[in-house]
């Protein structure tokens, strides 16, 4: 699972994720990729298992670059438990994605056996994304 060795706070903010993604929203290492089309939080299970379809369905050929990393605690309050008395613990880590945002970029397979890795790793997220790709100049 990917997770921070330290970070400088125990618990953060919410936050908002107004917007689009300003960072990471282009090609820079495969020639396809999966590209977010709404905002969110995903986890660093989600980020595993789509990691795993992928490459699993592109039977260990050609390369894969996971883009986003889970750097945001998320934390949680006990089962019943009453109100107030403070915030909850960090239960797992989340990363933050902007529409725009690349989540997995493959390089050394064809473009059918990519786009088919790319849906089933979509499909493990929470979010709706799309197949890009890298347009030639």
């Amino acid at each position: 699972m990917l997770a921070p060795k330290r970070v400088k706070f125990r618990k953060r903010f919410k936050g908002r994720t107004k917007g689009m993604a300003t960072r990471g929203n282009t090609l820079v290492f495969g020639h396809y990729a999966l590209m977010v089309l709404e905002p969110g939080w995903i986890t660093n299970r989600q980020i595993e298992a789509g990691r795993v379809a992928l490459t699993r369905e592109m039977k260990r050929g050609g390369k894969m670059w996971p883009r986003l990393f889970p750097d945001k605690p998320v934390t949680k309050k006990p089962a019943e438990t009453r109100m107030g008395k403070g915030k909850g613990n960090p239960e797992g880590w989340v990363a933050v994605v902007k529409p725009g945002r690349i989540i997995f970029e493959v390089e050394g397979v064809s473009e059918e056996v990519a786009r088919t890795a790319l849906a089933l790793a979509a499909a493990k997220l929470p979010i709706k994304s799309k197949f890009v790709r890298r347009e030639e100049r």
